[in-house]
């Protein structure tokens, strides 16, 4: 624990009360609707081993002795500012400062990705909380203010209310913005003929309006400007995906490949479309028009099912009133076969003693694979569902429901991580986390596992075992425990990942979990993908940075859910991407793509879910279940 001095009160950072884990700062809730921000020192353990890092950390507290008490008053009210400068007990030194607390929100980078946003979030929503970003952005130019390192990780959304932290970094009087994040930076002022991103010049509020651009395509069609591959006819036309900004090469490039779990851009009005091309080929530049905003209208076409904003859907002809699929499709080896399809969403799939189940929610209604309503409802991103024969169950708002068809409903109470209620199950328990245990149900009762931070760990569990961790300012723990005894194993260590945390997942094989981790740290996404032994030691790692020619930097959106995607069998992994299904295996405490499998490339994209068959495999997206067989 650190204790600091605010108004003269000591006040403690207690990391079991820890909200927010950045890459330069930590944050904590210090109750009264305060929370208190700490900029990490350069002997942090997060910085352990980085120079550059370390330097990094020096200058910024010395920045921020004379920024901080210069911080602009008076400003918009979704901007949550520095309120009460937090000092050492000298009373020389800024370490940081208090704010207001926010609740139930959510950071603007889930609206940009499907598996969150097709869960009840529709893009009227999103142009709605875009109209609101727009009013603060402009009001903060107004008053002299320039964002700079504008990006969706330092945007809250709450309802369609957009709110603006990390207000410390900004632009204003002397004290320029000195950071940058590489996918919302203007190319405009960055080094022209560099390899990626490097800042040149001086952010501008032409630079915010790029950086509001690009979020906004990001969270209407599931793909940043830049996004795709491009596969450029003569090769030595071919440039490092981190530098495609700084050659103008987007998505709407002929020789750039459109991400199939993206949504077709046809979908926005031309002159949305028109001004997006303006702005990432043509370097236009000004404030983002918000007529463009007001007057976006979007609908659901009654054919296809999809959002558009257009007088007609762009994939559908008036004459087409029913697509039928056939039952089953050749390509090469593989056998695809229809199971099911719905015009709503398939919310959890799983196989249980070979048996394929699953949950959807279609028309007003959540139902089972029989169709039985579980139910009735609006979708939520923020319920998550689980299934143990004809029991199914629903995690939200700190507590889980079983429904059986032959029982009342039941419920107990639960701890939950931000929005998300901490429990999981296999065919024979359930799990959960409250008041700091890990525990599972029993015959009577429930079964104490261990001790765990409250309201700070994630975990998983598979058929035999479970896996977890937490971190807290400078605390990381993780651990293993059995599926059917009690204790834990808290002496598992995990490798070092570098920036602030934006996603997990986790899947299992008999013997392995294979954790999948996301972060951003300096201004790039960062993959990576840990294997653990059932008995804690980690047996393989694997790392990636977003554009890579790596098979774990095409997994990259699959990896936004926090459902695992991926099929584990012994000691190897299937998993999909647009190109078809891969196969990594365990070799020399490294994780390899051994083999792909082409042939699977028509039936399967970069979002869809992988489950296993007695014959194969189950794919699973949002909209329809097949079942794959390999001749």
């Amino acid at each position: 624990m650190m204790d600091v001095y605010v108004n003269g009160k000591k006040v403690r950072a207690d990391p079991k009360r820890a909200i927010g884990k950045g890459g330069e700062a930590d944050v904590f809730d210090i109750g009264h609707g305060q929370a208190l921000k700490l900029f990490k020192p350069s002997n942090h353990p997060d910085y352990q081993g980085l120079p550059q890092e370390q330097q990094a950390a020096h200058d910024r507290l010395v920045l921020h002795q004379q920024k901080l008490p210069q911080f602009p008053q008076h400003l918009p009210d979704r901007v949550v500012a520095p309120q009460a400068l937090a000092i050492d007990k000298t009373g020389k030194t800024i370490l940081g400062y208090t704010m207001s607390l926010l609740k139930g929100t959510e950071v603007l980078l889930k609206y940009g990705e499907r598996s969150f946003r097709q869960t009840g979030i529709k893009a009227q929503t999103v142009v709605r909380i875009f109209q609101d970003l727009h009013t603060t952005v402009s009001k903060l130019h107004f008053a002299g203010i320039i964002i700079g390192d504008f990006n969706d990780l330092n945007v809250l959304v709450k309802g369609t209310e957009a709110y603006l932290i990390d207000a410390d970094s900004w632009q204003f009087g002397t004290f320029p913005c000195q950071v940058f994040t590489a996918r919302f930076v203007d190319p405009l002022i960055c080094q022209p003929q560099a390899t990626q991103p490097i800042l040149q010049h001086s952010h501008n509020q032409d630079s915010d309006w790029y950086a509001f651009a690009v979020m906004l395509m990001q969270c209407l069609l599931f793909v940043e400007p830049y996004g795709g591959v491009y596969k450029p006819k003569v090769p030595s036309q071919q440039v490092p995906h981190a530098a495609r900004s700084l050659h103008r090469i987007t998505v709407f490039h002929p020789e750039v490949r459109y991400p199939k779990p993206a949504i077709p851009y046809q979908v926005l009005s031309d002159e949305l479309l028109h001004h997006f091309r303006q702005v990432f080929e043509q370097d236009t530049r000004g404030e983002f028009p918000r007529s463009l905003l007001d007057h976006l209208q979007w609908t659901t076409c009654k054919t296809c099912g999809l959002e558009h904003a257009r007088s007609i859907c762009p994939l559908c002809t008036p004459a087409v009133t029913e697509v039928v699929k056939p039952i089953s499709v050749m390509r090469g080896t593989v056998t695809a076969t229809y199971l099911f399809t719905t015009e709503g969403v398939i919310l959890f799939a799983t196989v249980e003693q070979g048996q394929l189940k699953w949950i959807y929610h279609d028309r007003g209604q959540f139902k089972r694979e029989d169709g039985a309503v579980i139910l009735q409802g609006d979708l939520n991103p923020y319920l998550r569902w689980r299934i143990q024969g004809k029991t199914t169950l629903l995690g939200y708002q700190g507590q889980v429901i079983r429904f059986h068809p032959d029982r009342s409903p039941e419920r107990f109470a639960v701890e939950s991580l931000g929005a998300l209620a901490l429990f999981d199950s296999t065919p024979q328990h359930c799990y959960w986390i409250a008041n700091g245990q890990l525990q599972r149900d029993a015959d009577i009762g429930s079964v104490y596992i261990g001790e765990v931070l409250p309201a700070q760990t994630q975990f998983w569990v598979g058929s035999s075992f479970g896996f977890g961790f937490y971190q807290a300012g400078n605390l990381k723990v993780a651990f293993v425990f059995d599926a059917e005894k009690t204790g834990i194993n808290d002496r598992v260590k995990l490798p070092h990942w570098q920036g602030q945390l934006i996603h997990t997942n986790c899947t299992f094989s008999q013997d392995y979990a294979w954790l999948f981790l996301t972060t951003q740290s300096q201004g790039q996404i960062h993959y990576y993908c840990i294997v653990i032994h059932r008995h804690g030691t980690t047996i393989a790692t694997a790392q990636a940075i977003a554009g890579d020619h790596h098979w774990l930097a095409t997994l990259g959106s699959s990896l936004t859910s926090h459902e695992s995607h991926y099929c584990a069998v012994n000691n190897f992994l299937l998993a999909a991407t647009d190109d078809g299904i891969i196969r990594i295996e365990i070799q020399q405490q490294q994780l390899i793509q051994t083999k792909a499998f082409p042939d699977t490339e028509p039936f399967v994209d970069g979002n869809s879910r992988l489950l296993p068959s007695s014959s194969g495999l189950y794919v699973l997206n949002h909209r329809e279940l097949r079942s794959l067989k390999l001749n």
